[in-house]
């Protein structure tokens, strides 16, 4: 193992034991953690399944059988409440996948090479982030029409130039250091040094970014299907959730109050998380 390796495995340890000592992280990533436990054992947790309805125990306050009560149809709220949060995970996390592989393959690109290339790639960001995030996402969704596939390639797509940025300008500042130029002295192409050497060292600000772009991407699928853009049903996705509980939250607000306060958790965890990654991981914060 070369003294670089052990020394960038060294940081990444130091790292490890500051985030440790931040608890708001700690909590944010212990809850986190029950969420992905919550999504992988959907099956075992839940217990009914997400689509049963019951026209007898239809609108049903939170009970004993049905501890986060029933909706219009009689389903039980908690099973699809857990079962709702595979369906959000696996949006976020694949959505920031989609972005940070697309625009981060383009920034590196860019950032590296310069010239045209990074012109022309930076104005058709520029252009990308005239628009909202949000409206993005809907324009795409519209085009592809709903389901969970078009779904995730639209909050994907509509992240990608911030992660295009992100990692442009760590490379900009990675490109010209000794490492690198000992690399390109030894022969190695460009690609090589891309994907070897430079993108590599720019993990610590994309961990940040992916982080709280998760809890972005959960809830731009939230929107999108709370305005029936989407997951469509029975499928028990958190927005279409709360759209199908806004028409009964007077009468029944446990409708809405659950799904809501899954996707207030979910988000709470990653932003309490990705604050604590920055502290640890910003050189510009350490003492």
């Amino acid at each position: 193992m070369s003294v670089y390796t052990e020394k960038r495995q060294s940081l990444w340890l130091d790292a490890w034991r500051r985030l440790r000592k931040n608890k708001a992280a700690v909590v944010g990533l212990i809850i986190l953690v029950m969420l992905v436990i919550v999504a992988i054992f959907a099956d075992v947790i839940a217990p009914f399944d997400f689509t049963t309805q019951n026209l007898n125990a239809v609108l049903q306050k939170p009970n004993s059988t049905h501890w986060f009560g029933t909706d219009n149809f009689g389903r039980d709220i908690f099973s699809r409440v857990v079962y709702g949060s595979r369906i959000s995970l696996r949006i976020g996390f694949i959505a920031v996948g989609i972005a940070l592989i697309v625009g981060g393959s383009m920034g590196a690109i860019a950032g590296y090479f310069g010239g045209w290339f990074d012109t022309i790639v930076m104005r058709l960001v520029d252009i990308m982030l005239a628009v909202p995030t949000i409206l993005l996402a809907i324009s795409i969704v519209s085009v592809l029409g709903p389901g969970i596939t078009n779904l995730m390639i639209a909050v994907g797509v509509s992240n990608v130039p911030t992660y295009a940025r992100v990692v442009r300008a760590s490379v900009l500042s990675i490109k010209e250091t000794q490492y690198i130029e000992a690399a390109r002295a030894m022969g190695s192409r460009d690609f090589t040094i891309i994907f070897k050497h430079v993108i590599p060292n720019t993990l610590a600000p994309v961990i940040v970014q992916s982080t709280i772009g998760v809890a972005g991407a959960i809830l731009s699928a939230a929107g999108l299907g709370f305005i029936g853009l989407g997951i469509q049903p029975p499928n028990p996705e958190w927005g279409s959730m709360l759209n199908a509980g806004r028409h009964f939250i007077r009468d029944h607000p446990h409708l809405t109050t659950y799904p809501g306060l899954a996707i207030m958790v979910t988000i709470l965890s990653l932003n309490l998380l990705g604050d604590g990654l920055r502290d640890v991981l910003d050189p510009k914060l350490q003492d």
